[in-house]
């Protein structure tokens, strides 16, 4: 044993941990979290009635995560199917005794805060996926009754989920839980099935409008009217995307400053602090400012990445690349919501737009991330090995 790996063994276990956190990637995050501050004081009009809130969550996000990254990653593998259990029944709960807003039912009341079960679903579903693909050997990945079962896990949630009625999440769900399939080695054939399918389900969808067998609500069919056409009904059902749209061009290069937006300062723009939070930065910081989101989070992917692609344990490296893929999902969708590029689904922005469900997950997500990372199998002269 060399003189600093004596030195480093003789570290507490519990502070080789925090040296062993991937600091990088939590740097990013908090960058990243700390635009969304600015960007919601600033669509306020000064007043902290949505950053303070915001900077709380985040607070509290930081220290899930921190406590999640100290527990080893061989404990959440054990426990992927009872948190996906779990989940899955709090969705079933939704039905039962969900507080119902802006027309869907969506969250449960803990008195203290309003639980998103679908938000959490999108990592339960991840780590459920993640944990399977490790337990079967990667000679059955391919074959046809192993991979019916992982459909079956990813449709149960999609299904409820629609119900409640939230097509974005659904559509996020069946991607995030593809991505994993695709990771894990399962053949393209079944992808390029479930393509050909996707086509003609789209096409049955849009059949049926107007039908006894309508598949989707009819503010649902408004919406890919909208994407379709923005210009047919500016005043009503394209009125979001077409203040969106304005909001993002007059931003310019250099945007027209901080707390000068019109579009949001004005309320022109509808959701200026959830879903369409990315426009009021475009129009505050411009190209700059929205290029500088991007690079963020195309750098918390890389690391995330990174640290998969290092790491020698199945479940450990499956689960971080899908989270990393999922969270790829969140902004692009969002991003190509607002541009017009994208039917308006209700998809927030990943650390910056206002809510309390989606940024407590996507750190609990960002937690077992760490956890991998902190507990990988280390090479020799890596330090000490952190043992399962």
């Amino acid at each position: 044993m060399s003189y600093l790996e004596y030195n480093v063994a003789r570290v507490p276990q519990g502070l080789q941990k925090v040296l062993a956190l991937n600091w990088a990637l939590v740097l990013l995050i908090t960058a990243t979290a700390c635009i969304g501050f600015v960007v919601l004081y600033s669509v306020s009009g000064g007043d902290w009635r949505w950053a303070e809130p915001q900077m709380q969550r985040f607070a509290m996000g930081l220290a899930v995560m921190f406590i999640v990254a100290m527990i080893p990653i061989w404990f959440w593998r054990n426990v992927s199917a009872l948190l996906y259990a779990m989940t899955l029944a709090l969705l079933l709960a939704v039905e039962l005794v969900g507080v119902t807003g802006g027309g869907a039912q969506r969250w449960i009341d803990l008195g203290f805060m309003r639980l998103q079960p679908s938000e959490l679903m999108k990592v339960t579903l991840v780590m459920m996926l993640a944990a399977y693909y490790d337990w079967l050997p990667p000679s059955k990945v391919s074959r046809p009754q192993w991979v019916l079962l992982p459909i079956l896990i990813i449709l149960l949630p999609v299904f409820l989920v629609l119900k409640q009625p939230d097509l974005g999440t659904s559509i996020l769900l069946l991607a995030g839980g593809g991505a994993v399939m695709f990771l894990a080695g399962v053949h393209w054939a079944y992808f390029a099935t479930v393509i050909a399918g996707a086509v003609g389900l789209v096409t049955a969808v849009l059949q049926s409008r107007g039908t006894d067998w309508q598949i989707l609500q009819d503010y649902q069919y408004r919406r890919i009217d909208t994407f379709l056409d923005p210009d047919s009904d500016p005043l009503g059902a394209g009125y979001h995307i077409t203040q969106s749209k304005i909001a993002l061009g007059s931003g310019g290069w250099t945007g027209k400053g901080f707390m000068q937006g019109t579009q949001a300062r004005l309320n022109f723009l509808p959701e200026k602090h959830t879903d369409f939070i990315f426009t009021t930065l475009a129009e505050e910081w411009g190209f700059v400012g929205a290029l500088s989101l991007l690079v963020l989070y195309l750098l918390i992917i890389a690391f995330c990445i990174a640290s998969a692609l290092r790491n020698k344990d199945r479940y450990a490296s499956l689960v971080t690349l899908g989270i990393a893929v999922a969270f790829f999902l969140f902004f692009a969708v969002n991003m190509s919501m607002v541009m017009g590029l994208a039917p308006v689904v209700g998809v927030p922005l990943p650390l910056v737009s206002y809510g309390g469900s989606a940024m407590l997950v996507l750190m609990l997500a960002f937690g077992v991330v760490q956890s991998a990372h902190v507990h990988r199998p280390r090479a020799a002269g890596e330090g000490r090995l952190l043992r399962r």
